[in-house]
């Protein structure tokens, strides 16, 4: 039983991949099944042995691929360190993991935004999830570090926005204005930057 869900798992993971791999090529409107089946070299009868339809293997893709950048996230560096320590480790750790899955890249930061209600709805719940993934992150870090303020949500909300934005336009041909794809990590030094004047900020009393 353990062998046959393990094997499931797999060709799910194949699947989804293969979706990647169409979508980098094509773009998710114009990859069809076939498409997917051929880069996962299964059958279409494979397919829909997991999936309904091509959204609902994107929804899989979307989520496991979030889910794991979540992890990359909270595992980075440790509550006890240096905030801007911590925040220099967390960064790097991050764009290292979307560097190394350039197939799923355009699909994170490009294709769900136009891919139905369904997509949309499931990249907003995602989006939640990682505000709340950093509001966790700087709480903990708190008793070693007493001099940062708590994250809100809303600030939360604001920062995964602005990462997005600024990763999307690193990967869209069609919105960055050089002629060739540089590594997301070269992004580093901005967006430790961005994090940590959020981390930093402290209002002006009136």
């Amino acid at each position: 039983m353990a062998s046959t869900t393990r094997v499931a798992a797999q060709l799910r993971t194949d699947l989804t991949h293969g979706l990647a791999a169409a979508v980098s090529e094509k773009g998710y409107a114009a990859s069809t099944i076939a498409d997917i089946v051929a880069h996962a070299r299964v059958s279409k009868r494979t397919f829909y042995e997991h999936f309904a339809d091509k959204e609902e293997c994107l929804m899989a893709l979307y989520a496991d691929a979030c889910d794991q950048l979540m992890t990359v996230l909270r595992t980075a560096g440790s509550a006890d360190q240096a905030w801007r320590e911590r925040v220099r480790v967390a960064v790097t750790a991050y764009l290292s993991a979307m560097e190394s899955l350039p197939a799923v890249n355009r699909m994170l930061l490009v294709e769900m935004q136009a891919a139905g209600p369904r997509a949309y709805r499931l990249r907003q719940e995602k989006q939640r999830q990682f505000a709340d993934t950093l509001v966790a992150i700087v709480e903990q870090g708190r008793p070693a570090n007493p001099e940062i303020p708590p994250l809100s949500p809303a600030m939360a909300i604001a920062l995964v926005g602005g990462l997005n934005e600024l990763l999307m336009q690193a990967v869209d041909p069609y919105t960055r204005t050089d002629a060739a794809t540089a590594p997301l990590t070269s992004l580093d030094d901005t967006v430790i930057q961005l994090v940590s004047a959020v981390l930093a900020y402290r209002p002006v009393d009136r």
